[in-house]
């Protein structure tokens, strides 16, 4: 199992040393990726009919691909993973573009997880609809394997109208792995029909396991396995202990987990230093 970190950007300080320091250190610790999430506005919660979510406009994302370049040139060797980019509401051949040269500056070093997300109010501020946003994460899927892949595309859909085009520089990995994350019926059918691999954010596998027999039934019914798709759980800082991560490590890869994201968010660390204390303590274990 590998085993990354979330990079911790909504707590974390908006300073490229400090963000070289975080990269080049996690790298040295010897995990396998760092995980951002991603969201491009926050609302403001005294907005006209109110606001409720887990972000606002107070809270700072860093743009994934922007953040995983300026990591890929400070690292040699630690992966990059979106947990999840907010597909839907950007354009597929842009973000086609954006991943193909991440891809290459970093040698291969990136995995895109996407997800069609929740904030209704962010994804109609940049232009797109709320509504369809399933319908067109599974198209815009399909476009981006083809970009990544073939030097000319021709794509006629109900979303996409590409005439002889292509993207260059292609990237490393023809094509750069698609996860998805998410819970619900439609996302875990959609995981075992495109998907590279699924992101289960429950705490335990004891929880995960009702969403994984599901996903399991959706994988036969397309001729496939859990062994056909990789599984990154994660795992939180927050109240545990060396004992309680290590056990947590031990049950997830027994359920079958290829991957594992420590998270040091939400839980009172309120500087970078604080943040790599918490990851050297639990890098000790793994």
């Amino acid at each position: 199992m590998k085993v990354g970190v979330i990079f911790p950007q909504t707590e974390f300080p908006a300073d490229p040393i400090a963000v070289r320091d975080y990269a080049q250190k996690v790298e040295a610790l010897g995990f396998s990726h760092i995980l951002a999430y991603d969201h491009v506005l926050g609302a403001n919660p005294d907005r006209p009919g109110g606001w409720q979510g887990p972000y606002t406009h107070e809270n700072p994302f860093f743009d994934p691909f922007v953040l995983f370049s300026y990591m890929a040139a400070v690292t040699t060797t630690i992966h990059f993973v979106t947990g999840i980019l907010i597909l839907p509401q950007r354009n597929t051949a842009v973000v086609a573009k954006q991943a193909s040269c991440l891809d290459v500056l970093s040698n291969g070093r990136f995995r895109m997880g996407v997800g069609v997300g929740w904030n209704r109010v962010e994804m109609e501020s940049v232009g797109y609809p709320f509504h369809n946003r399933g319908k067109r994460i599974e198209e815009q899927m399909m476009v981006l394997r083809l970009l990544w892949t073939q030097p000319l595309v021709r794509f006629d859909g109900r979303y996409h109208q590409l005439d002889d085009v292509g993207l260059n520089p292609l990237p490393v990995q023809r094509p750069i792995p698609l996860w998805l994350g998410g819970h619900a019926d439609a996302v875990l059918e959609r995981v075992a029909r495109l998907g590279d691999g699924w992101f289960p954010n429950y705490r335990t596998p004891e929880l995960a396991r009702p969403s994984l027999e599901k996903l399991d039934g959706y994988l036969a019914a397309n001729g496939r396995r859990r062994a056909d798709i990789g599984l990154e759980a994660r795992l939180a800082y927050k109240n545990g202990t060396p004992e309680s991560w290590r056990n947590a490590l031990e049950s997830w890869q027994q359920t079958g987990a290829t991957h594992l994201t420590f998270n040091t968010m939400d839980a009172g660390l309120d500087t970078a230093e604080k943040h790599l204390q918490a990851i050297e303590q639990f890098a000790q274990i793994i």
